[in-house]
């Protein structure tokens, strides 16, 4: 698939339950078909159905939007899988689901998904959840950006991370991931620093991080009727142009040029 631009979103779906207390997959669907993005990155999805007859949602969103799909499992949530969903209308060539949780606390994970763009370019996409304690973020973020990780050596195609990070200050996670990557500016571009919840922000939790492969075009807090409801949060959505060769030095984010921060 052959395209300069590419939409990217990242939505925590709260499980697909939304502020009225519904489990609603079909609604989490209703707000997907409105952002219209090429990749969506899911967190707190549920999977396989149970005995009971509880939803499939991965499989749902998937098979509603027409995309590819992948879940990076981080624990069982009654039995069934439970985790960060990647969907793509671009193929997948390979997938890893790490393990970046910190001791004694709540599973949580990255899942890296590999796909598949014109002339053979691989896209690096990952999707984070990281955890709501300081010290564990901490842990997270180290992991992150080490050498099995963003920073595995195979990993030579152009890379987006993006996810709910649960980091509403410029924490450790911030630092280390803007040290080498660039990350979308939320002020500029809405006019505001706080997306969470989406009714009343307080917060902001939800980032898009990229590499010197893209630039951003364009920024939008996807906050409509349904979306409002669907889910706590509200989906982060950006479109990314690929910055032609010769302009990659400058694409480069400031802090990484001065410096890595160890």
């Amino acid at each position: 698939m052959k395209k300069d631009t590419i939409r990217v979103a990242t939505y925590n779906v709260h499980k697909c339950r939304g502020l009225d207390g519904r489990v609603r997959p079909e609604r989490i669907a209703e707000v997907l078909g409105e952002i219209d993005a090429d990749i969506l990155a899911l967190q707190e999805v549920i999977s396989a159905p149970d005995r009971r007859g509880g939803e499939d949602q991965a499989g749902s969103l998937a098979e509603e939007m027409k995309l590819n799909f992948v879940l990076g499992e981080t624990r069982r949530r009654n039995g069934r899988p439970y985790g960060n969903l990647l969907l793509s209308r671009f193929p997948i060539r390979a997938v890893a689901n790490y393990d970046i949780s910190a001791p004694g606390r709540e599973p949580r994970g990255c899942l890296r998904v590999d796909l598949g763009l014109d002339h053979g370019t691989v896209l690096h996409v990952f999707n984070v959840h990281l955890g709501t304690s300081y010290f564990e973020r901490r842990h997270q973020a180290r992991r992150l950006i080490g050498p099995s990780i963003l920073g595995h050596p195979w990993l030579n195609g152009p890379r987006i991370v993006l996810g709910d990070f649960n980091e509403w200050t410029r924490g450790l996670a911030t630092r280390l991931l803007g040290a080498r990557l660039k990350r979308v500016n939320i002020r500029e571009h809405l006019g505001r620093r706080r997306t969470y919840p989406g009714v009343l922000p307080l917060l902001s939790l939800d980032h898009i991080y990229f590499d010197r492969h893209f630039e951003v075009r364009k920024l939008e807090l996807h906050r409509t009727p349904t979306a409002l409801v669907a889910s706590d949060h509200l989906p982060l959505v950006a479109e990314l142009r690929f910055v032609p060769d010769g302009d990659r030095a400058k694409a480069q984010p400031a802090e990484a040029r001065r410096h890595a921060i160890a």
